[in-house]
């Protein structure tokens, strides 16, 4: 093992058997010869990596890749069929959260159970309880049975466990979205301060953006074998582009022209029409991935067959969960009808681009004065926004802060 890595996987192989009707007793499996047989599923075929210490790595496939299976064969809740792996220092899982905890007892005591799986001893345990407690932000229930606790105050506790342990590995699965929104704050920032304390970190997640805030690389992983690995922004473009074209595939949509995202709608009467949209940074480059506060533009391309047709163009930005961020138009912006030409093109340049780290998607139309569709295409664009900074919602507020009358970070003058 290379003194630099703190993990390393070479040529890691997992396979499961599948049975389609497993009998549950002695009976049952002497009466149906069908019963035992199965069905052999690889789900991991040759899988090698390796992660530095301190490095903080992201997992990232469709449902069944195999990500979550490699975590679990790194924790060493289960076994490879074949290959190595070699870790160096203290592992904490952040799996499946809460296993060991024992409804009967409280909160208090399950503190103990489960850090104690972790490998801590109990003078580490009450050296750490107190602080343990404050972060599930608990005190008032801890002495109460866990089986009274909601879900959401399970996992609370479960988590505040798990991520007090010190541990030189932290390995984690779908878990950073426990609480509510203060909550996942707080957690996400206990991250990043394990992360700068040299912990390293190899994360499962579908959320993409929170990825790009905490590792430094990204591995895909695609039917058992890593398909592609790299700076996450850009692994996780071709990721998502082959992503939308699968679903577009299953969906059976064929018919839409190439600028078009897989996932695109259209509809309207094509009086006017576009014949090419894209995104653009700054300097003119077509990109789908930009930075909170870079400015870029739509530019779309249209033809009609009349001159001089008076329409309003307009675009929408949603947010993936179908929030809508953003929405403008030509008439919203300047009182009047555009006169169309029978080739032409339409430019909105976003200078003050405050939309905070998530996926979005564009939408643009084309339409009468009276609302009618010329042509209406949703989701034309699937795009990502990253940043640098931790700050959550929407979109950025221009803002600065002073204390005592002080900027923070600068001292005050001394006479």
């Amino acid at each position: 093992m290379g003194i630099e890595n703190a993990i390393e996987v070479k040529d890691l192989k997992k396979g499961f058997r599948i049975y389609p009707d497993k009998g549950s007793t002695i009976k049952e499996k002497l009466v149906s010869g069908k019963r035992r047989k199965y069905e052999r599923r690889e789900v991991l075929c040759g899988v090698s990596f390796s992660v530095k210490k301190g490095e903080a790595v992201g997992l990232i496939g469709h449902n069944g890749c195999g990500k979550s299976t490699t975590l679990k064969l790194l924790s060493r809740i289960m076994y490879p069929d074949s290959g190595q792996i070699t870790m160096r220092g203290r592992v904490s899982s952040l799996i499946e959260l809460g296993a060991g905890f024992h409804p009967d007892m409280s909160g208090r005591e399950n503190i103990y159970i489960n850090a104690s799986i972790f490998g801590l001893t109990k003078k580490e345990i009450d050296r750490r309880l107190e602080d343990i407690i404050a972060f599930s932000e608990l005190q008032e229930f801890i002495d109460n049975p866990v089986r009274t606790y909601s879900s959401g105050m399970y996992m609370r506790l479960a988590f505040s466990v798990a991520i007090n342990v010190d541990a030189d590995i932290l390995l984690v699965d779908e878990i950073l979205a426990v609480g509510d929104v203060n909550f996942q704050k707080k957690c996400f920032d206990r991250m990043q301060e394990i992360k700068k304390a040299g912990t390293t970190i190899v994360i499962v997640s579908h959320s993409l953006p929170q990825i790009e805030q905490i590792c430094e690389r990204t591995i895909w992983i695609d039917g058992g074998v890593i398909r592609d690995e790299g700076i996450p922004s850009q692994v996780h473009e071709h990721y998502l582009k082959e992503m939308e074209s699968k679903r577009a595939e299953a969906r059976g949509r064929k018919d839409l022209p190439s600028f078009c995202s897989p996932l695109a709608v259209r509809t309207g009467n094509k009086r006017v029409q576009f014949t090419d949209v894209r995104m653009t940074d700054g300097e003119g480059r077509e990109k789908t991935s930009f930075r909170t506060g870079e400015p870029f533009a739509v530019r779309m391309d249209y033809q009609c067959g009349e001159d001089g047709l008076p329409a309003v163009f307009g675009i929408g930005i949603f947010r993936d969960d179908g929030v809508q961020a953003y929405g403008t138009n030509t008439q919203i912006e300047y009182d009047r009808l555009v006169p169309v030409r029978r080739e032409g093109q339409t430019v909105v340049t976003v200078t003050g681009n405050h939309l905070l780290p998530a996926r979005y998607r564009l939408d643009v139309a084309v339409h009468a004065e009276d609302g009618t569709p010329y042509d209406d295409i949703r989701t034309v664009v699937s795009f990502e926004i990253t940043a640098v900074r931790r700050d959550i919602g929407l979109c950025r507020l221009d803002n600065f802060w002073t204390v005592d009358g002080v900027l923070p970070g600068k001292r005050e003058e001394q006479n």
